[in-house]
């Protein structure tokens, strides 16, 4: 079976979900996650990408991010993927894969849903049932969202920037969204989307998104149609 085409465009929100190779474990220390975040600020500034938010369970991680160009998110999570499967492979004694192979991801329409991805990201460990609240989960981007601690990793989007004029007011109002959980619809729609690789948007973005692809592809036929041959 042919696998499903990820889509990434460049300036879009994407949700990224990659998990343990056979959904075993991918973090064994505590020292396992710090460098798993220090492989993510190395190479977020290197391939372009803003990330906005993260969560690093014990067998998978989500990431929701903004590329800067169209390949800036498999660039990026390949040299995430295998400066980190060196690293475990060195210090766990073991040889071989660490990843279930390609990232899953959905593209992020932002007015609706991306607020619902930050969300998503930061109440996971709360539905796994390892903690009561997403600010006692010390692996995500949570506590730096509410502000109990900087994250020099994280890159704010717009929209978070928007919920308050002054920081204090932005963090609280940010912490206000996590009052209640997720609805079934939204965490069907999410999981969805990104098991899919597919949009997570309105028919109006889905269009959006069409358009624009169609219109890379199109130039993208028209450089190949365009080199010069060489040889007989």
């Amino acid at each position: 079976m042919a696998r499903r085409r990820r889509f990434c465009l460049p300036e879009v929100p994407l949700h990224v979900v990659q998990r343990g190779n056979n959904r075993q474990m991918c973090f064994f220390r505590y020292e396992d996650r710090q460098v798993y975040l220090s492989c993510l600020s190395e190479y977020a500034r290197e391939t372009g990408c803003a990330l906005h938010a993260y969560v690093l369970m014990s067998n998978h991680v989500h990431l929701l991010l903004t590329p800067r160009d169209a390949d800036s998110v498999s660039r990026f999570m390949k040299r995430v993927g295998q400066r980190y499967v060196q690293y475990v492979n060195r210090t766990q004694g073991r040889s071989g894969g660490l990843w279930e192979g390609r990232f899953r991801s959905c593209l992020v329409e932002e007015e609706r849903y991306l607020l619902n991805c930050y969300r998503y990201i930061e109440l996971n460990p709360v539905r796994a049932g390892m903690v009561s609240r997403p600010e006692d989960y010390p692996w995500s981007s949570h506590v730096a969202n509410i502000g109990k601690h900087p994250d020099p990793l994280l890159d704010p989007h717009p929209l978070y920037l928007e919920l308050g004029r002054e920081v204090s007011a932005r963090q609280e109002a940010y912490r206000a969204l996590f009052q209640q959980e997720l609805s079934a619809e939204s965490l069907e729609q999410i999981r969805a989307a990104t098991h899919g690789n597919r949009v997570l948007g309105t028919e109006a973005f889905q269009d959006q998104v069409d358009a624009r692809l169609t219109k890379r592809a199109g130039r993208t036929r028209q450089r190949r149609a365009g080199r010069r041959k060489t040889g007989v």
